[in-house]
């Protein structure tokens, strides 16, 4: 009987053991997240394809917003604000049960940050990927005039009604994405629209208890001549953003080296 018993435990040691060895030599899986992508001036949801096709395959849920009066959106262009953006980035996300991670691409910047003032509870981690980083009472227009490192400024055109402004079509590709592939490239030019112009006069409310209450991450497109990265450092300093990443890309990163993107939406994630 006593040897039997000793078998027994023995036995049980080992499985004991074999079930810890088991469980501390797993690695766990990556953490699943809900990413809302927006996307910036002249540009919609096409911009994000190959970032959401990535993020999705991981086990993500991505949201990638068409603002209105961009993509195919025919919202009439004299009833746009900054504040409709806003609203149609925040009726997407009241609708999950989960915290968004929400990342904002140049304009996109400014209407990450209203929706952050709006619904801080909602969300997990505001990214701006080459963006506009407004301060409260800011425009866009506000921050944009201050950045002389912009190539923009001289190529826009003002429409008649001066409801839109253009990019002048030769200089749109060395702007915008003058590291992409030629099928990138041809994709931008597809897909070009004007940018409505009221948005972009639109000055922000930003508060300390709502926007200054979530965690913001920046990363910085060091070839970008739109949004320069002196004036990301400048907004990234403002706003006191301690994470900070670097893509050695144009502005249009996501297009032109969009796994890199990926990975660091990834690694933000975690």
């Amino acid at each position: 009987m006593k040897k039997l018993v000793l078998m027994l435990l023995s036995a049980a040691s080992s499985v004991f053991a074999f079930a810890s060895c088991t469980k501390d030599d797993t690695t766990p899986s990556a953490k699943s997240q809900t990413y809302v992508l927006v996307h910036g001036a002249w540009q919609a949801p096409y911009v994000w394809e190959a970032v959401r096709a990535d993020l999705t395959k991981a086990g993500n849920q991505v949201i990638v917003i068409e603002l209105p009066g961009h993509g195919t959106d025919k919202t009439p262009l004299h009833t746009l604000t900054l504040d409709l953006y806003r609203d149609k980035v925040v009726a997407a996300i009241t609708q999950l049960n989960e915290k968004v991670i929400l990342v904002g691409h140049n304009m996109g910047g400014m209407v990450v940050s209203a929706v952050a003032e709006k619904i801080p509870s909602k969300i997990n981690k505001v990214v701006y990927i080459g963006a506009f980083l407004p301060t409260n009472g800011q425009a866009l227009v506000d921050l944009a005039f201050s950045d002389p490192d912009s190539k923009l400024g001289p190529n826009l055109v003002e429409s008649a009604d001066k409801l839109t402004l253009d990019v002048k079509k030769e200089n749109l590709i060395s702007l915008f994405i003058n590291d992409g592939s030629q099928n990138v490239k041809e994709s931008v030019l597809t897909n070009y629209r004007g940018e409505p112009s009221i948005p972009l006069t639109n000055k922000v409310t930003l508060t300390p208890q709502n926007f200054g209450s979530v965690e913001k991450v920046y990363i910085k497109t060091l070839q970008d001549v739109v949004v320069s990265p002196g004036l990301q450092d400048r907004m990234i300093a403002g706003a006191g953003i301690k994470t900070i990443y670097t893509v050695n890309t144009s502005h249009s990163q996501f297009l032109s080296q969009p796994t890199e993107i990926t990975n660091l939406l990834a690694k933000i994630g975690q």
